[in-house]
């Protein structure tokens, strides 16, 4: 985190849960990557050490196997994709040819059988992620998924344009965008193909469910910025160019980078309280489908925190991050007041007077899904 940037322990009130599968899931993971030649073989070698499969196996703790499987492969897939063409590749900074790849790329996932990029190892695997979507899914899930990656792709696109540009967007720009260029939206219809269900479109597309996916996103975004804050600075340092919310807090509100980690800190703080809150109240009014969603999404945001601490991706053992080693039980800032950011400030209108029975912040939710 360079020197005397120190990451605290933050507020988690998910308790941690892992597949038994989740060994086996990196071998597996490691050989789909060979088999397909995701990205370089030098990208590759990095990328099947990075215990992408345990991460998975943390996301769907209890789901089905094939599924683990499948989240695990496509998750490396994502990383082949912005590693490989976004960060690493010389399309990063070609907004309007990688605009125009990812479209050949969203053309396979919408119909593995169209004769384009047939040599290409992305495409390849793109195809047998598809078809085990549909083997795995229902054919809504499977729109869905193609859906989320057109969300996806924009983003990256929008993303690329500013590193080309060598800007850095504001805070609320900077938010909507990483919204969806994590590749969080991205993991949601496999959360229900983990556990066999299709949650209804009346519960899925109402607006305080869409916002509670909305704020896992934004905390398991924010997380990560501030996990990989390290990895970046150090990885882009001969370029001059990453982008991450500690940078956007540094450059456009003007805060050093102790200023910017501790409100970076403290506005996934406020989310994560607004979302327990949330979430406490859709369940107790919701259906078993959407309980169950509700408490996979819990899974997903505190999956990505424990690889977020662990995973050699982000340690960095050759140049250590100086990252916690646990997680505290209460917030830093538990204020119910919205973040001064208007893509997402609405999020806070979402809660009847009172924010739901029992909705100290505080308090451990989503026991049921790891008991």
């Amino acid at each position: 985190m360079g020197p005397g940037l120190i990451v605290p322990p933050i507020f988690s009130p998910i308790p941690p849960a892992i597949h038994p599968c989740h060994a086996d899931t990196d071998v597996q993971t490691a050989a789909w990557a060979e088999t397909f030649r995701i990205g370089s073989e030098e990208l590759r070698g990095r990328l099947v050490t990075q215990a992408i499969g345990t991460f998975s196996a943390r996301i769907l703790p209890e789901g089905r196997e094939e599924v683990v499987s499948l989240l695990a492969d496509f998750i490396l897939w994502l990383f082949g994709v912005d590693d490989g063409h976004c960060e690493e590749g010389e399309l990063g900074r070609r907004p309007g040819e990688l605009a125009a790849e990812l479209h050949r790329l969203l053309r396979i996932a919408q119909n593995p059988e169209v004769p384009v990029l047939q040599d290409d190892p992305l495409a390849a695997g793109l195809r047998d992620l598809r078809l085990r979507v549909d083997r795995y899914g229902t054919s809504g899930q499977a729109a869905r998924w193609v859906d989320a990656l057109r969300e996806y792709f924009f983003s990256v696109v929008w993303e690329a344009s500013h590193r080309r540009a060598g800007t850095v967007p504001d805070l609320n720009d900077y938010t909507l965008m990483r919204l969806y260029d994590g590749a969080t939206s991205v993991v949601l219809p496999l959360l229900e193909m983990g556990y066999g269900y299709e949650l209804q479109s009346h519960e899925r597309d109402r607006t305080a469910v869409r916002a509670a996916a909305e704020m896992a996103s934004y905390i398991i975004t924010w997380d990560n910025d501030i996990f990989s804050y390290h990895k970046e600075k150090k990885e882009k340092s001969a370029t001059g160019y990453y982008l991450n919310v500690l940078r956007v807090l540094e450059q456009r509100e003007g805060l050093t980078p102790e200023q910017a980690l501790m409100t970076a800190i403290s506005q996934r703080d406020r989310v994560m309280s607004l979302y327990v809150r949330l979430t406490d109240h859709l369940a107790e009014h919701g259906s078993p489908q959407l309980r169950q969603y509700l408490r996979t999404l819990g899974s997903f945001i505190r999956g990505a925190q424990d690889w977020g601490i662990s995973s050699v991706r982000y340690t960095t053992p050759d140049d250590p991050a100086n990252m916690p080693s646990f997680f505290r039980d209460t917030p830093i800032d538990d204020s119910t007041e919205p973040l001064d950011i208007p893509a997402i400030s609405w999020w806070w209108n979402l809660l009847p007077s009172g924010g739901g029975r029992d909705s100290a912040p505080g308090r451990p939710v989503h026991r049921a899904a790891h008991s």
